[in-house]
């Protein structure tokens, strides 16, 4: 068993308090971009290119996540604190949000470009489990999207939420959603990598399904609770998304980049 206390707060910058979850965007970002760029951009044209959509990434990922929090999750409050949906530091994004921003995003820069965009998904879905593990790693820290009650023997007491032995939920999604899913959709790309569209399809597949199984260890939402019998909203929003990657994948079995 173990007990977290840690501060959300990184450190201090003069009045600012610079958290570990913004540090963890920023750090998944950087390491993403910096991957992409050593392993799969092969001449300095395509890496140019990369360098600008990373600008469009950044802000779709922002407002898609913001904004997928915002619709899907708590709009009554927001309805009723409307100032607070720019108050991106107390915490409040959705992946899947962040998934449709980040999807927009790369529609409209490859389309400025003459580009397919299924490229750029391609690339973002190779490199979006390291934002994904750091980001939970980053919830783990906070002690939000905590688990549910245990008595297994790496229970974890979330001192700011009560004194409940409880699954450590964020790092089961650290591990599966970023560790593994960074091997497995790695391993595809350079087995597959000349069909367009796999990766990006792989990608919504394996998340969704480690998504929905992990969901079975996390407490529920308070202000949402159980949607269908025992599944959260979190489990309903995965198997759609499951859905449209398997959807993809057939759709592109026979592309070609």
């Amino acid at each position: 068993m173990f007990t977290n206390n840690f501060d959300p707060v990184a450190f201090n910058f003069f009045i600012f308090d610079i958290r570990w979850y913004s540090l963890s965007y920023i750090l998944g970002i950087l390491l993403g971009w910096i991957y992409i760029k050593k392993f799969y951009l092969t001449d300095s044209s395509s890496e140019a290119l990369f360098d600008k959509y990373i600008s469009y990434l950044i802000i779709g990922i922002i407002i898609g996540g913001r904004l997928g929090y915002v619709l899907l999750y708590d709009l009554n409050y927001f309805i009723k604190n409307p100032i607070e949906i720019i108050f991106l530091w107390n915490g409040g994004m959705s992946f899947h949000g962040g998934v449709l921003g980040v999807i927009i995003a790369s529609y409209l820069f490859a389309k400025k470009n003459s580009l397919k965009t299924f490229y750029y998904l391609d690339l973002v879905s190779l490199a979006a489990p390291i934002g994904i593990f750091f980001g939970r790693v980053a919830n783990f820290i906070n002690s939000e999207l905590y688990g549910r009650p245990t008595d297994m023997p790496w229970s974890v007491i979330f001192i700011k939420v009560d004194d409940i032995n409880r699954h450590p939920s964020q790092i089961y999604e650290a591990l599966m959603e970023g560790l593994v899913l960074f091997i497995i959709l790695n391993y595809i790309m350079k087995s597959y990598h000349k069909r367009e569209g796999l990766i990006s399809g792989f990608f919504l597949i394996y998340y969704s399904m480690f998504r929905f199984f992990i969901e079975f260890t996390r407490e529920p939402d308070q202000h949402i609770g159980f949607i269908f019998s025992q599944f959260t909203f979190g489990q309903i929003i995965s198997f759609v998304s499951l859905i449209f990657g398997i959807i993809i994948i057939y759709i592109k079995k026979d592309a070609k980049i």
